[in-house]
């Protein structure tokens, strides 16, 4: 609350799935509440020691506000109030400016597997991205209509048509072509044309099948070694329509990332997630030794919202694309939508096509799409391009023009740059 009566309201998400260097999440640790899960600690917290240190502060220097929070905590990783405390006290300042009018491709989880689902998928997120769609609005329709087409589709073939954690359809499949198999034909039987009207995106999580030295396909009953793992990611890539592949490596097997970004980051968006946590020193260790080309952005992983803008600053600037993402543990909190507009990222992971945690953010960007009128536009094809690779493409599809595509200018706005480069097709 400001002291002229206006009101901000936040609620800060959770992850089922979470890396390792991400800013710690306080919870309460008391088994006899909430099973250990409650947040007690992370109210009063905000309630006691942060309210007495920004009682008083401008309300619209983000930066000193942060600052004071992250010197009160005086940890590396939070770990003392709480990255779910002190992200709370965050959240609530418009940050886009005048130049913010760029809608974010949407990447809808239509298929969940991993520690998402209860089915023996190793590969924990199957998505689309409907990148040929003339604005924010169609490309929900687009979605949407894939969506019902591939519950249809699964309950014609017997599979239950129940939700995982981020609304996917959680089939009992086990291999990652059967659900790019059932992805790809409900795309073509929605009257859509896959790669070009609509791209699949991936996320492995595949920290959570690394396992001493080997990724251990539970679900398939293999065990790939490095070598073999990538070779079998490249060799999705060059079958099926995918742009984009999130966490392709474990979050700490870097001679891992260094290769799959030798043999896939000029054909594909290799997108980091628990490689990077939205930190930016560990982002600049990528773009220092030329792993991934892409970050995914979860506000809660750092843990406040000055820090998270100098990522994506630092991202936009090394030529990374930018993905603004969601967490498993969502709320109905829409702040992401507000900040995928806001820092020009172009794109967006918030969900599947049901749950209202994850519809609500769909009906945000709609809002500002409305709002923004004439002037709003859709990222589409020019989304993913990055360092090496113009624009949303893959394999199968022809030659690629130089695009526009959505920047950070000198004066901090997103802007438009143009990119000069031509890949032929292979």
């Amino acid at each position: 609350m400001l002291e002229d009566g206006s009101i901000g309201r936040a609620a800060v998400p959770s992850g089922a799935s979470t890396g390792v260097h991400e800013a710690v999440e306080l919870r309460d640790g008391d088994a006899a509440r909430f099973h250990g899960k409650g947040v007690r600690r992370a109210v009063e917290a905000v309630n006691g020691p942060l309210a007495e240190a920004v009682v008083g502060l401008a309300g619209e220097d983000q930066a000193l506000l942060d600052e004071t929070m992250i010197a009160l905590d005086g940890t590396p990783n939070k770990g003392k109030l709480g990255a779910n405390a002190i992200l709370g006290v965050s959240l609530y300042r418009y940050v886009g400016g005048a130049g913010a009018r760029l809608l974010p491709v949407p990447m809808m989880n239509i298929i969940n597997g991993g520690a998402h689902a209860n089915n023996a998928l190793d590969f924990q997120e199957f998505m689309i991205a409907p990148i040929g769609a003339e604005n924010f609005f169609d490309a929900v329709r687009i979605g949407s209509e894939i969506f019902h087409t591939l519950r249809a589709t699964l309950a014609d073939a017997g599979h239950s048509t129940g939700v995982g954690d981020e609304g996917g359809f959680a089939p009992a499949l086990s291999t990652a072509d059967e659900a790019l198999q059932f992805i790809v034909g409900a795309i073509e039987q929605s009257g859509y044309t896959p790669g070009e009207d609509v791209t699949v995106v991936l996320d492995p999580a595949t920290s959570e099948f690394f396992r001493d030295g080997v990724y251990d396909y539970a679900g398939e009953g293999v065990k790939r070694s490095v070598e073999e793992h990538i070779a079998y990611l490249a060799d999705l890539v060059g079958r099926y329509p995918i742009a984009s592949i999130e966490d392709a490596m474990a979050e700490d097997d870097i001679t891992g990332w260094e290769e799959v970004t030798r043999v896939l980051g000029s054909k594909i968006q290799l997108t980091g997630d628990d490689v990077f946590v939205t930190n930016v020193e560990r982002l600049r260790a990528g773009i220092r030794d030329g792993y991934a080309n892409s970050i995914l952005v979860k506000v809660n992983q750092i843990g406040s919202l000055t820090e998270t803008l100098t990522t994506v600053d630092a991202a936009h600037k090394a030529g990374y694309t930018v993905v603004m993402s969601h967490r498993s543990g969502e709320t109905e909190d829409t702040t992401i939508a507000d900040l995928a507009v806001a820092t020009g990222c172009g794109q967006i992971k918030t969900g599947s096509l049901s749950r209202s945690d994850r519809t609500a953010k769909y009906n945000q960007l709609i809002r500002i799409e409305e709002e923004l009128g004439s002037q709003a536009m859709y990222a589409g094809r020019a989304a993913a391009t990055v360092r090496g690779r113009a624009g949303w493409r893959w394999p199968g599809s022809e030659v690629v023009t130089p695009c526009l595509s959505p920047r950070r200018t000198a004066g901090g706005q997103a802007g438009w740059g143009m990119i000069d480069m031509e890949w032929p097709a292979r």
